[in-house]
């Protein structure tokens, strides 16, 4: 099962869940307030794990997870919390920690977004560059405008998304360990997860295992989709 980052969905993982298809059964999801999935008024790391759960329980327990910077804390929140839903778990990029860094401002950017008549994404990106100065940041929130509606529109529950982003980029320190092999994936540009971060990471996660994607920021996925996919398909065999 995959779990995205804030302002990703299902969509954006198409590929490594295809390749990684070849030889188990995967599921990407989109969560709450994103894709295609209800907008709640909620977003804490408690909803999206009680989220996880409900599907987990509908298709069947146990399973594998990865999980993406928020979709990360989300399958960490799961595994300390309801740890027999899961046999394995990949956290990429993101530790159980609170960090000072807010995305509110990408939040603000694309609700300012004039999306009357729009219709071509070539337009929305000039449109967003004015808020948005990185050409990849634009590129992957365009991800989520919808230019197939009736009206465009974001597939994003930008208010909520705004409202919740304390908690967001928070960790609500839920006690406990998860005692099954888990892999944490670091890119080698980002500073995510940094050594300091071990400690805290092993108190709940014992078994934890580190492993680092040269050449990859972030979004790991997206900088480096081949080296991190195999990085996952060698953990999980």
């Amino acid at each position: 099962m995959i779990v995205h980052g804030l302002f990703g969905s299902a969509r954006n993982w198409g590929v490594i869940a295809r390749r990684l298809s070849q030889d188990r059964q995967v599921i990407a999801v989109d969560m709450r307030n994103h894709g295609d999935s209800r907008w709640h008024s909620a977003h804490g790391y408690d909803d999206l794990a009680t989220d996880l759960a409900a599907l987990i329980a509908a298709v069947g327990a146990p399973v594998d997870m990865l999980g993406h910077s928020m979709g990360g804390k989300a399958a960490m929140q799961l595994a300390l919390t309801h740890g027999a839903l899961l046999r394995r778990l990949v956290v990429a990029d993101i530790a159980p920690v609170a960090y000072s860094h807010s995305q509110r401002h990408l939040v603000e950017a694309m609700q300012a977004l004039e999306l009357e008549g729009l219709s071509l994404r070539s337009e929305a990106d000039r449109r967003l560059a004015v808020s948005v100065p990185d050409a990849p940041v634009r590129a992957f929130l365009l991800q989520s405008l919808d230019l197939k509606a009736t009206a465009a529109r974001w597939k994003l529950n930008l208010g909520t998304l705004g409202a919740e982003m304390d908690r967001i980029t928070g960790w609500p320190g839920t006690p406990g360990q998860f005692a099954g092999p888990t892999l944490f994936v670091k890119g080698a540009l980002s500073d995510y997860i940094r050594a300091a971060h071990h400690a805290a990471i092993r108190a709940q996660f014992p078994a934890a295992e580190f492993a680092e994607v040269a050449g990859a920021g972030h979004w790991l996925h997206a900088d480096r989709p081949r080296e991190f996919e195999a990085v996952v398909a060698g953990f999980l065999a």
